[in-house]
């Protein structure tokens, strides 16, 4: 019995850590979390020769490109989603005309959040 509990108790505690988005917690990966959203519902647009990045100059296919933002300047401020425009269109917090992905359905609320805890948490490339 005492076994089950020194092994059992270090594991169910590194899964809850793992698993536990919702406080922030966690660091959230550029790499392994945000990039493959913005690759899924972001980056046809917001490619090289792409409506959006034409239209914006905003690129979205590699990290030194969404921080270097549109023409009009940066749209993440790190360590602050709240200010980062990138939050505010996918979010639905912005004009309905700019609300991205445009002419898709709105993010789930589960990468909303991973967008907006990446960037409070500093908007690292990791």
């Amino acid at each position: 019995m005492k076994w089950n509990m020194i092994i059992g108790l270090p594991l169910a505690a590194l899964a809850m850590t793992a698993c536990d988005r919702g406080t922030g917690d966690v660091d959230i990966s550029f790499s392994r979390e945000v990039k493959p959203i913005l690759e899924a519902h972001c980056a046809d647009c917001h490619a090289p020769g792409g409506e959006g990045a034409a239209t914006s100059g905003l690129v979205l296919t590699d990290y030194e490109a969404l921080m270097k933002g549109t023409r009009l300047g940066p749209v993440v401020e790190p360590g602050n989603a709240i200010s980062s425009t990138l939050y505010l269109v996918v979010a639905g917090k912005a004009d309905r005309s700019i609300r991205m992905p445009h002419g898709e359905s709105q993010l789930s609320e589960q990468k909303i959040t991973t967008i907006a805890q990446w960037i409070d948490q500093g908007a690292k490339d990791n």
